[in-house]
């Protein structure tokens, strides 16, 4: 069992940036792959970024690519999304994942989900 909590969203201008940290319980962090998606309102869940067990590889969604860093600290059991240069249709509720699979851009692939963090970006 993983147990996964989100922090680190808010009211931002565009232009501006945040970090979001993902905290995860259980011992078995370092095991699974980890992803952030996001939800904007009326919208389906997307996939954002990914990384793998050990954090040595990463992948983006187009949307964020060269915006957005995902890492991970298993010491810490913390995954970020580092969010940069962040625009108005970056406003949505971001949750961290944990899946078996590294870099599935598909929610059924994700066994475990955080409540979500809520990223607002004014214009």
């Amino acid at each position: 069992q993983v147990q996964l909590v989100e922090s680190g969203g808010g009211l931002v201008q565009a232009g501006g940036s945040l970090r979001l940290s993902c905290a995860a319980s259980g011992r078995t962090f370092s095991s699974y792959a980890m992803g952030w998606f996001r939800q904007a309102p009326g919208k389906e869940r997307e996939f954002a970024a990914a990384i793998t067990w050990s954090g040595g590889t990463t992948s983006y969604a187009d949307s964020v690519k060269g915006r957005f860093t995902i890492s991970r600290d298993n010491a810490k059991n913390t995954v970020y999304l580092q969010m940069n240069s962040l625009q108005p249709e970056d406003t949505a509720v971001y949750f961290c994942a944990a899946s078996l699979y590294f870099g599935a851009t598909d929610t059924n692939k994700y066994n475990y989900w955080g409540q979500g963090t809520q990223v607002t970006v004014s214009s």
